[in-house]
């Protein structure tokens, strides 16, 4: 169980996790308690092929840093009673599969928060864990078309679009640990776990935000505007061409600053396409450096970057987004750094990716069965 230590690694340092977690919402969520300095242990079944555990590549090395790997078969019985007792000994448990799965399993929250009282049991689904789509799969791109982003996404008229990431599979991983630390804290005050859960499509629908309560507030089924943001200005986008590519500006209280800072004026009743027209016009005439250096204090303004060119660019260079760790065979790579600054326990880049079932064998030592077959692949 959560144990204090003198000089944490993290604001998490202590905290026992189980991850059983597959895809990329799962992982997400108990990279980020990992990172935050908790004790993660993913468990994954000898040959799923969807678990955190198959990931490869570079996609892999930045889902599986920080954490250890365990390969338990629980559908034997050694296996389920090897998970149990870590579970005796856990704090969370953070899980992804379809509602039902973890009730045939027998290790649905009701009868692991029986065995431990003080267990944050973490669930993270497609749908939500009832209702009629609650059994169904689901994966990113299907909750952007469902949750309405496709149809506010692209140019007009174009048909829906998807974003270029995954980007709900990351924000719902994202929002469950928000959830798991709450419920911890929570913990503190009542020494009792809960139940947390969320899915893909909560997590996608409160996302959508604004557009959201254009319609429960304001009746308004809003539609996509391409690079055009429905409360500014510059109806024809705000993302415009430079002579060497490309930069957002947001005229942020009206347009006459903006005019005023690349030498136009205001036209009294101007429509908006020529409106756009004038503005494309003057800020082709120079580079994208030219113009973020002269608008950067007047307006919100920034370069168009391709993801080299991010990396590359002086503030990021500055925030230290990008961190080494060793990956398989010894090799030292680079990878995303949790985007968040403590002043006292900071978060770190502690261990590389693992290797499915890599630390089997020392967390049945852990656990005193030494090298007991529990229903384990080697």
């Amino acid at each position: 169980m959560m144990q204090p230590q003198q000089s944490p690694a993290g604001p998490l340092a202590g905290v026992k996790v189980l991850g059983l977690t597959r895809a990329r919402a799962g992982p997400t969520c108990t990279r980020q308690l990992a990172d935050l300095g908790a004790d993660v242990v993913e468990i994954s079944a000898p040959g799923d092929d969807l678990s955190s555990a198959a990931f490869g590549g570079s996609d892999g090395v930045n889902l599986n840093r920080n954490k250890r790997s365990m390969t338990l078969d629980l559908r034997t019985p050694a296996g389920l009673e090897i998970f149990l007792e870590l579970v005796d000994r856990s704090d969370v448990v953070v899980e992804n599969f379809r509602p039902g799965v973890k009730h045939r399993l027998g290790i649905d929250p009701q009868s692991l928060m029986k065995r431990n009282p003080r267990l944050v049991y973490a669930s993270l689904s497609g749908f939500g864990q009832d209702g009629p789509y609650a059994d169904r799969p689901a994966v990113d791109q299907v909750i952007q078309g469902m949750s309405g982003l496709m149809s506010v996404t692209g140019p007009p008229g174009s048909g829906p679009w998807r974003t270029g990431i995954a980007v709900f599979d990351v924000a719902t991983g994202q929002m469950l640990a928000q959830g798991i630390i709450a419920a911890l804290f929570a913990r503190e005050r009542t020494g009792r776990g809960q139940w947390v859960h969320t899915s893909l499509l909560e997590t996608a629908i409160s996302m959508m935000d604004f557009q959201a309560v254009r319609w429960l507030i304001d009746g308004v089924v809003p539609a996509s505007t391409g690079n055009a943001h429905p409360s500014m200005p510059l109806k024809g986008g705000s993302t415009l061409a430079t002579s060497d590519g490309y930069v957002n500006v947001a005229a942020l209280g009206g347009i006459d600053r903006l005019l005023a800072a690349i030498g136009l004026e205001a036209v009294d009743g101007e429509a908006a396409d020529r409106l756009q027209e004038r503005v494309a016009a003057v800020l082709a005439s120079r580079t994208t450096a030219e113009w973020v250096d002269q608008l950067a204090g007047v307006v919100p303004c920034g370069p168009v970057l391709q993801m080299d060119e991010v990396f590359a660019d002086p503030q990021v260079e500055h925030l230290n987004m990008s961190c080494p760790v060793t990956a398989e065979g010894g090799r030292v790579v680079n990878v995303l750094r949790a985007p968040l600054n403590f002043s006292e326990t900071k978060p770190s880049v502690r261990r590389g990716p693992y290797r499915p079932g890599e630390h089997t064998e020392e967390l049945l030592a852990e656990l005193a069965h030494g090298s007991v077959d529990a229903g384990r692949v080697p």
